[in-house]
Formats: structure tokens, C-alpha cells, sequence
């Protein structure tokens, strides 16, 4: 039975924490990760999957054909990449690669499915069909499962299931939420241009500084008059340039943002309103407003029935107590939405927050140059994404 998989799982735990840790020392950013490849390939070796890598980006995936006849595909993801950003830990097995760091626990994600791929492995003999591990690239902005998708990682694919760790929710817990789990993200772009002059003589030119102020503020404005709180969106502004010196207005200043969604109708919907805003203020100034949206991940969005079978799973196999439904969606992004565009699945967030942090909420965050994360935890989720592939494969089928 599929509760009967956390005690092998922390059998397993060192070789998932030495991977763990071997990963963390050398992280790699991006799409091309060929230290981190060879990792994986090697770590699987022996187990008798049938292991493929990509050509467009430094992918593996890996196939375990279950040894209790046909049956459906299930797919389980771990990425793979680091962040371009300084590590200030102190941990013995801190980054050794300047300006890289596993900050948003990547390299336990990838750890964890090696984990799971051995103790599945062991148990083949138990499962129709096949499991489908999905070690991704290019999960930090470069779209790294489209690449994978493209490439056919989905082909004959049923469903899928992800793991992402939680730093700021108590060790081993399991949280879930069916329907937008992460929101969208987009980076929007506005460039204001006027007519530049001397400081001294503002009424002799076309100041886009001021003006460029009023759009930042106007769009807060119209997040909070025009978008229904419930549906909510995100707008942040993050730089603002104009100029090079004291006694010069410039010719232009530049706006640079994010904009954050739960729905693609609101996502949409929001991209017009940013353009009638800065169009509109930029005219009313004598200037003029190009702004642009570089469309990012969409909205990930887990399917109910999934979600319903995932969070049971996990109540059988740790108990009611630490499996909790979320509240609301986190305003993050992920590019395994591409992947629950395509198949019905679910991602679900494991807590690893060390319990020496007497507030979770307190502890250093994903994306932070002092991110940590108790390692303990790693054994449920190799534990859980085995039982939800065991329950799903199982099950009966209508």
C-alpha cells in the first residue's frame, strides 16, 4: 500500500541529502546544466529505466515500466537549475560557483525524485504502466519545460505531479490546493519620452520624469478601482531610470515591473488597462507612453480531481494533522503550468522550514541569499511523490 512507503523512504534520506549536497556545492544557471546532468544520469544508473537526454537543453527523463502489466503514464518533475544570485548561508556545503546559489530548492527537488526513482525501482513489480521522471532545466525564467515539451517529454503522458519545497511552512508538511495554485508573471516594460532641456528652464522642455512618477502611481490606482479583489492581480514597479546628471531633464525615463495574475481573464485584462494608463497620463503631460508586456509563465492551475487524490494520498501516508489545504494561491510563478496546460496534475508544496526557526513566517524565504531547508523533510517527499505514483497507476480504472 502506498502508506507503507515512508519508512523506505528514510532509509533512503543519506543518499538523497549526499546528492543533495553535492548539487548544492556546484549549482548551474539556466538551460545548460551539464555538471548537474551527469549527476542525475549517474544517480540512476543500475535502476533500469530507460534514461534519455535532451538536445536543446541539458534535460534528463527517465522511464520505469511497471512490471504488473499496461496501464497509464504518469509523469513526476523535479528542476534542476540555480539562480544567478550569492549565497550567505555558512552551511559547510555552501555554493563553491561565484554569483550561484540553489536558493529556491531545486536541488532538492531533483534529489527528491532520485529518491523516489529507487524506491519505485524496488517496488516495479507492483505497477501497471510506467513512471515518467522529468528532471528540468530552465525553470527560473527560461522556460525550460516548454523546451521538454517540445521535445516530447509528454508523449504518452496521463498525468503529472510536482514537489516544491516551502521554507516558510513547519517541516514536513503537505499543503495543496486545487484550481490557480501560482500566479502568472509578466514583465512590463514602459518607456515615457518628452523633450529634454536645461534644469534651469523646465517650462522649455517636456519633463518624462515627473510624468513617468504620476503612471507608477496611477497604476496602483487602477489595480485597486478596476480589479475584482478576488480574482486579484499584482503590479509592482521595480526601477524607475531617467537621466545622467544634475542639471539636465532627460529626454525619456523608464519604467520596469512585474505583473502578477490568478486567472488569464484578469492577467488580460489588466495588460489593456496598463497601456490606456500610460497612454493616456503620457498625452495629458505632452509626452508619449510605448509600453511593453514580455508575456512570462502563465497561471499554473491544478486540477481538482488530481489535487483530491494527491492530498488523500498524502493524509494516508503522514496523517490529517500536517496536510493542509491553502487559502489562497502564492503569487510566485511556475513554468510547470505548461505542463498542467497539457495533462491533468497537480503541484503541492512540502514544508521545510528547519524547526530551530521558532516563526516560519520569519525564515528566510525561496530566492533568498540565506535560504536553508531541513533536509529531514526531504524523506516525505520522496515518500510522497512514490504513493501518489503508486495510487494513480493502481487505482481502479473506470
Amino acid at each position: 500500500m502506498p502508506n507503507d512507503l515512508l519508512e523506505p523512504a528514510r532509509d533512503l534520506l543519506d543518499g538523497v541529502v549526499d546528492l543533495r549536497r553535492r548539487l548544492h556545492r556546484h549549482p548551474e544557471v539556466g538551460l545548460d546544466l551539464p555538471r548537474t546532468q551527469a549527476a542525475v544520469v549517474d544517480a540512476l544508473d543500475g535502476l533500469g529505466l530507460r534514461v534519455r537526454t535532451g538536445s536543446a537543453l541539458s534535460s534528463v527523463v527517465a522511464d520505469l515500466e511497471g512490471g504488473a502489466g499496461d496501464g497509464p503514464t504518469i509523469l513526476l518533475r523535479g528542476d534542476m537549475d540555480a539562480l544567478p544570485m550569492p549565497e550567505d548561508t555558512g552551511l559547510e556545503f555552501a555554493s563553491e560557483v561565484d554569483g550561484a546559489m540553489h536558493a529556491c530548492g531545486h536541488d532538492a527537488h531533483t534529489s527528491m525524485l532520485v529518491g523516489a526513482a529507487r524506491l519505485l525501482a524496488a517496488r516495479r513489480h507492483e505497477l501497471p504502466g510506467r513512471v515518467r521522471f522529468m528532471f528540468q532545466p530552465g525553470e527560473e525564467g527560461e522556460g525550460g519545460a516548454l523546451r521538454m515539451i517540445d521535445e516530447g517529454v509528454l508523449d504518452g503522458v496521463d498525468a503529472a505531479f510536482a514537489l516544491h519545497v516551502a521554507p516558510n511552512v513547519p517541516s514536513g508538511m503537505v499543503a495543496h490546493r486545487a484550481g490557480p495554485v501560482m500566479a502568472s508573471a509578466d514583465v512590463l516594460e514602459i518607456t515615457i519620452t518628452g523633450r529634454g532641456g536645461h534644469a534651469s528652464t523646465p517650462h522649455w522642455a517636456t519633463d518624462p520624469v515627473p510624468v513617468a512618477c504620476e503612471v507608477v502611481l496611477a497604476l496602483q490606482s487602477m489595480i485597486t478601482r478596476t480589479v475584482n479583489a478576488f480574482d486579484p492581480a499584482v503590479l509592482t514597479t521595480t526601477m524607475l531610470r531617467a537621466g545622467t546628471t544634475d542639471n539636465v531633464i532627460p529626454e525619456s525615463a523608464h519604467l520596469t515591473g512585474t505583473l502578477r495574475a490568478v486567472s488569464e481573464a484578469t492577467r488580460h485584462a489588466v495588460w489593456d488597462r496598463i497601456r490606456t494608463v500610460a497612454d493616456g497620463i503620457a498625452a495629458a503631460h505632452g509626452c508619449t507612453a510605448e509600453v511593453t508586456i514580455v508575456e512570462g509563465y502563465g497561471v499554473t492551475e491544478n486540477d481538482p480531481g488530481f489535487t483530491e487524490l494527491a492530498a488523500g494520498v498524502a493524509r494516508d501516508l503522514l496523517g490529517a494533522g500536517v496536510v493542509v489545504e491553502m487559502p489562497s494561491p502564492v503569487m510566485g510563478a511556475e513554468d510547470f503550468s505548461y505542463v498542467l496546460r497539457e495533462v491533468p496534475g497537480s503541484m503541492c508544496f512540502l514544508g521545510v522550514c528547519p524547526p530551530s526557526e521558532p516563526d516560519p513566517f520569519a525564515a528566510p524565504a525561496c530566492h533568498s541569499n540565506r535560504m536553508v531547508l531541513h533536509e529531514d523533510a526531504m524523506a516525505v517527499g520522496v515518500a510522497l511523490h512514490a504513493a501518489v505514483a503508486t495510487t494513480y497507476l493502481t487505482r481502479p480504472r473506470k
